[in-house]
């Protein structure tokens, strides 16, 4: 069922879509009321204290086509390409006439690096309209002494939230800001159930626009959303075709993901920050609030920037085991070097268990630029139609 019958067979669903295609919407509406906006880049970003403080968080997420006229004064050729397209719209002045500031935290080596030249040309450029800037900067080994240090790490963030929003954040805010975030991750948990179980109903592109709309809009609303969307999928057609699992680089719009499922394939899961990482594991309101915003964004399940080959391998299997995908699609956009380090020990450990993969690395962004892709994701679907395994 394509995302378009969806839209016609639920207005919950078509109300999700508009907020995904128009994502200024809802956070230019904020400012009009006089709302603050806070733009995050990175996925470690805790939205339980933007939130506490009264203001809405929106992902930083890059425009397809956009000329890159800025980001060729100021970055290397050589950084991940959406990455750059991000940096073009801090720098060219568009996130500063829809946010108020930006947080970023250390996700991935190249954001750091993304801070490090903002820092630079806010310090040398000041003219430029880039946003007040703040840098979470965590500690990703999981012992007890990392984990005190993150919390006086954020402890500071809050300080930096409190100067933003004028005001102080009261730990009782934080904790119904905590309830919130866990009711809207126990929603789109429901919906993950129509993906995953042995009848799927919902598509991964379809998942992708219900998990991201939330990037971009008051949190409550979004909730009340998908839970009406899970109820008018219970009667959507069952999808059929190969259960495929996705990994590689984030995917910040449907394109790629409606290539795999037109060669015939049904993504029941992937474990990037756009789609079903997001809302993996809750905030725990049995311990501080500092200490539960620590937990929830440093122990969830491994992402492949921050993390070792072993960790990766045991995390894949997991996710691969729990969807009862059939088989697994890599796919890392040309200078993502990182994930793609992971793939041999993941291919090895995955087919020993019968399930093959497909490999899809260094490929052009967006992903209409690659010659060929189409063919390549339907010869690969064939093969699994036909019960053969593909290297």
């Amino acid at each position: 069922m394509s995302i378009r019958d969806c839209a016609l067979r639920s207005q919950a669903f078509a109300a999700l879509k508009d907020v995904y295609d128009h994502r200024e919407t809802a956070a230019a509406r904020w400012r009009a009321d006089g709302g603050k906006v806070v733009g995050e880049l990175g996925c470690d970003v805790p939205d339980e204290f933007i939130l506490a403080a009264g203001m809405l968080p929106v992902r930083v997420y890059a425009e397809v086509e956009k000329p890159l006229a800025e980001t060729d004064k100021y970055l290397e050729y050589a950084f991940d390409p959406v990455v750059r397209a991000q940096f073009e719209k801090i720098v060219d002045g568009t996130y500063d006439r829809q946010i108020d500031a930006l947080a970023i935290s250390n996700s991935t080596d190249v954001i750091i690096r993304i801070y490090l030249y903002l820092r630079e040309l806010r310090r040398v450029e000041p003219e430029k309209p880039v946003p007040p800037v703040e840098f979470i900067d965590w500690l990703f080994t999981r012992n007890r002494l990392h984990q005190v240090r993150n919390e006086q790490t954020l402890e500071l963030f809050r300080q930096t939230v409190e100067r933003w929003a004028g005001r102080a954040i009261t730990d009782e805010e934080i904790a119904a800001a905590g309830a919130i975030c866990n009711e809207n991750r126990q929603a789109l948990r429901e919906m993950a159930a129509l993906r995953r179980c042995a009848q799927p109903r919902i598509t991964g592109s379809e998942a992708l626009v219900i998990i991201g709309s939330a990037f971009f809009m008051e949190r409550s609303a979004h909730t009340a959303l998908v839970r009406q969307v899970v109820a008018d999928a219970q009667s959507w057609p069952v999808l059929n075709g190969p259960r495929v699992f996705f990994t590689g680089s984030n995917q910040e719009d449907t394109a790629l993901y409606e290539q795999i499922e037109a060669a015939g394939a049904v993504i029941v899961g992937e474990d990037h920050d756009w789609g079903d990482r997001w809302y993996d594991r809750d905030y725990n309101p049995e311990y501080s609030p500092v200490r539960a915003v620590v937990d929830r964004y440093m122990l969830r399940e491994f992402s492949s920037k921050k993390a070792f080959v072993s960790q990766r391998v045991a995390a894949l299997d997991r996710e691969v085991d729990a969807s009862a995908a059939q088989a697994v699609v890599f796919y890392t956009n040309i200078y993502e070097e990182a994930a793609s380090w992971d793939y041999p020990s993941q291919k090895k450990s995955l087919e020993s268990r019968g399930i093959p993969t497909a490999c899809f690395a260094k490929m052009a962004w967006p992903a209409h630029r690659n010659e060929g892709l189409e063919e390549r994701f339907s010869a690969f679907v064939s093969t699994l139609k036909g019960g053969a395994s593909h290297g």
